[in-house]
Order: C-alpha cells, then structure tokens, then sequence
C-alpha cells in the first residue's frame, strides 16, 4: 500500500510539471460564451456559455475545438497547482439534440476511478437530481496532444433547450451545506459535542473542529450499559478539498 501511495506522489508531480501555464488558472469562467473562430455577433443556439463563478464551482479555461468538442482546463487546489481534479461547472445555451464531447484535459492524477466504472454526475433545472453518466460514455487516458496529460472524455447529448445544465467530477458538497449540518448537530445539544473554530483558511472561511467532552462521553456510556468494557467510538470527519472552494 505505501509502495502504490508513492508512486502516485511521484507520478502527481510529474503531472503537475508537465502542466506548464496551465498552473496559472486563477478564476473560473463566468458566463463564457464560446463561439466558433471568427464568428462575431449575438451568440446562436448551440454556442455554449459555460459558467463556474458558484459555490465549488471549477473550471479555468474552455477551447473550442469543434462544433461538437472542447477542451477543458480546471483550476488546481489552492497553494498546490500539482493537484488538480475538481470540477464542477454549468453549460446553457443548448441546441436540442445537441451532441458534445467535453475534454478535461489536465488531470492530475494517474489512477482514477473513472478507470473502473466511475462517471461524473449531471444535472439541469428541470431535472434536479444528480444523475451519473453512462459509464460507456466516458474515457479516461493520457494523451500526447495534451503534454502527456491526464483526460477524461464523456459524449453527452443536450435534450432540452430552456436547461441549464450541470456537471460535476462527482456529487457536490458545499462548505455552506458542511456549515448547515453542523449548525443542526449543535443546536440538538449533544452533551459530547463542542464547536470551536481552529482558524481562517486562504479564502477566510471558518476552520472549526467538533471537540469531545470526555467526562460527558464517560457518563453517557455508563448510563447505556450495565457491565462497561473496551469499544471502538466512530468520529465522523469531513473534508473539503480546496479546489472545491472558491
């Protein structure tokens, strides 16, 4: 297992220095219209306009290869450019029928689920439910044309105009949900439960911990069983990783 978490370390920096100015992805994309070369005026159905300027939002750079596929380059995490998978974004504009190949162009890592089944999820507003993408559809590999990068390719079909439609690397989850869920927890009063925060992150969000009162544990677990002896205790943790944030 150590043998295989190394060779990822290694293989992740080579990525990341194979990436070149792609590392210099600072922000999202916001409403980004994306024409075809030389075209100019309002845009037409099937111009996709691509958006990521939301909640864990992350996409940097769209190219437009052809009228059915294009490149896209996502933001690496925060203070650290050789990491880069996230990605989370809105495409609008559609044609009905419309068929696409989307390239995310400049993963990271070597081994990914994608690899064994995995396919990101997709949604739009008349169908809000988070849906995966037919594992058929999706292709993970390293391509030459893109420094020996890591891409992940999925076919998709537009089916309704009026949507918005949505894709992620996988199902999204918001630091603002991560601070309702615990603001519910701490207003059940849980006498094993403290809030405290720990600090600020880049962004100046709140880094808090949930720390345990030992003395009430203690007493909770005496009153639950009558002959007390050695137990495992579960403690849930959450993560977001900072290129899910903006």
């Amino acid at each position: 297992m150590e043998r295989k978490m190394e060779e990822n370390t290694v293989s992740d920096v080579d990525a990341g220095r194979e990436a070149g100015g792609e590392d210099a992805l600072v922000g999202n994309v916001n409403k980004l219209i994306v024409s075809p070369p030389g075209y100019s005026g309002t845009p037409r159905k099937g111009h996709l306009v691509f958006d990521a300027c939301f909640e864990s939002g992350n996409l940097g750079r769209v190219d437009y290869i052809s009228e059915f596929e294009f490149d896209l380059f996502i933001r690496p995490d925060t203070c650290n450019p050789r990491f880069r998978v996230w990605f989370n974004f809105t495409v609008e504009n559609v044609r009905e029928t419309q068929r696409v190949i989307f390239n995310v162009v400049n993963f990271s890592k070597t081994k990914s689920l994608y690899r064994d089944g995995m396919s990101p999820v997709v949604k739009s507003t008349s169908r809000p439910k988070w849906q995966r993408l037919p594992a058929k559809n999706v292709y993970y590999y390293r391509c030459p044309d893109h420094r020996r990068n890591y891409v992940m390719s999925f076919a998709f079909c537009f089916d309704r105009e009026d949507d918005v439609y949505q894709f992620a690397y996988c199902y999204p989850y918001t630091y603002s949900r991560l601070q309702h869920y615990l603001a519910t927890l701490e207003r059940r009063n849980l006498p094993y439960l403290q809030r405290e925060q720990l600090g600020l992150s880049v962004a100046s969000m709140s880094m808090e911990t949930q720390r345990k009162r030992q003395h009430a544990i203690d007493l909770l677990l005496k009153s639950l069983f009558e002959k007390m002896q050695p137990s495992p205790h579960f403690f849930t943790i959450v993560r977001c990783p900072p290129a899910i944030l903006n």
